[in-house]
């Protein structure tokens, strides 16, 4: 059984292939695995070690994936506080989310943050390719990022509404949920963007004004979760008790607090097939058979056939709440 836990400690254009390091033949004239590969500036040590047993995927196979899809992958991450998911022997084995810098890090960026209780703390943020694939080289197979940038750590720039089903929810309901959310947020006049978590679920995701204030966004989020599960309560919770969410989808509001972060687009997830948080059209939902249905394996095909990401226009979407609370002031 895989254990996840915290630990937290202190202390150019990206190629399309590693470059590995030759196999060393044997006394007995075998070949013995490939132990370094190359990725930009970064070396990637025991790039033979199988991290995803059940798909023979490699640390090497890890890295040469991101370096695949980075010019994908930067902009959504590239100067945002960002934690990461570490698995040092594989996602089978002991993972750890981490948000701190670790020792040894010399590509990726640092900032000293105020925590919820006052006191200061150092943050990782990525600058470029690479710091995301040093951070690959450190174990990282997941990156979460903060919906903020690092010049700018008291106001937000996204809202996202994590839809996270419990085990016996069907994918088509899941489906339903999130066009139901873009209906509402249409109504409010917002535009609102869509993405497989990777996992079972979906995120839907809202460019705001970079202004808005992280209260303000917690509210409105909070406000468009209660009348979800007001609306439909055989439906959706907009609370975390496992109790209350039998049968439902709990609509996850929570992310939008200061120093919350959520699973950034191109990310792999530590699950069965190398699954890939994936941004996507809002037409292709009926296309899609679930909230992994893209992989290590098939992600980068789907980019090779895009004309243009879906997602192209979100930086240039600027929108503010204050109308919308308005309305759903009115409304309540």
């Amino acid at each position: 059984m895989r254990v996840m836990h915290v630990l937290k400690t202190v202390s150019k254009a990206a190629p399309t292939s590693l470059h590995r390091s030759a196999s060393k033949t044997s006394t007995r004239g075998r070949k013995s695995p490939v132990q370094r590969a190359t990725a930009g500036a970064i070396t990637i040590t025991h790039a033979d070690r199988v991290v995803y047993p059940g798909e023979s995927i490699t640390k090497g196979d890890v890295a040469a994936y991101y370096q695949r899809v980075m010019t994908s992958l930067l902009p959504n991450v590239v100067k945002r506080p960002l934690s990461v998911i570490r698995c040092p022997e594989g996602a089978r084995n002991t993972c750890f989310f981490q948000k701190h810098p670790m020792g040894g890090l010399h590509h990726v960026g640092t900032i000293e943050l105020k925590e919820e209780k006052g006191s200061l703390a150092t943050y990782m943020y990525a600058k470029n390719a690479s710091s995301i694939l040093e951070l690959v080289q450190f174990g990282a197979m997941e990156f979460h990022v903060w919906s903020t940038r690092i010049d700018r750590l008291e106001t937000t720039d996204r809202v996202v509404f994590d839809l996270d089903p419990s085990p016996r929810v069907t994918w088509e309901r899941i489906v339903a949920a999130a066009r139901l959310l873009k209906v509402q947020l249409d109504e409010l006049e917002l535009t609102s963007f869509v993405r497989t978590s990777g996992g079972k679920g979906l995120h839907v995701v809202l460019p705001v004004n970079p202004a808005c204030s992280w209260d303000l966004v917690k509210d409105f989020s909070h406000a468009i979760a209660t009348r979800m599960a007001t609306g439909q309560p055989q439906e959706f919770v907009d609370t975390a008790s496992k109790t209350k969410r039998a049968g439902k989808i709990y609509v996850d509001y929570l992310r939008n607090t200061r120093g919350a972060t959520s699973i950034a687009n191109y990310s792999l997830r530590t699950r069965k097939n190398a699954p890939v948080a994936t941004p996507l059209r809002w037409e292709e939902l009926s296309k899609i058979e679930g909230g992994d249905a893209f992989t290590i394996r098939s992600l980068p095909r789907r980019l090779s056939r895009l004309r243009k990401d879906p997602w192209e226009n979100i930086d240039s979407v600027k929108q503010t709440l204050s109308a919308a609370m308005k309305k759903l002031e009115v409304g309540a």
